[in-house]
């Protein structure tokens, strides 16, 4: 993940913000979205035993987190 906020990063040209919203959702896409090769194509949710059913998994996990 640090590689992937560290490419994010260059492209923004630094972090303005430590409580930015994008490092939120780089870290909700690293851990529910983005399959790992050392997982066997697997998110390290699904690893855990956490399935987000569904196509589209951003809309699930949005639509899921506004029921709350």
């Amino acid at each position: 993940m640090q590689g992937s906020i560290r490419d994010r990063e260059k492209v923004m040209r630094g972090l303005k913000k430590k409580d930015t919203p994008i490092l939120k959702g780089l870290q909700i896409y690293h851990n529910y979205i983005r399959e790992h090769e050392g997982l066997n194509g697997k998110t390290p949710s699904e690893a855990c035993g956490i399935e987000i059913k569904g196509k589209n998994k951003w809309k699930t996990l949005i639509q899921n987190a506004s029921h709350n």
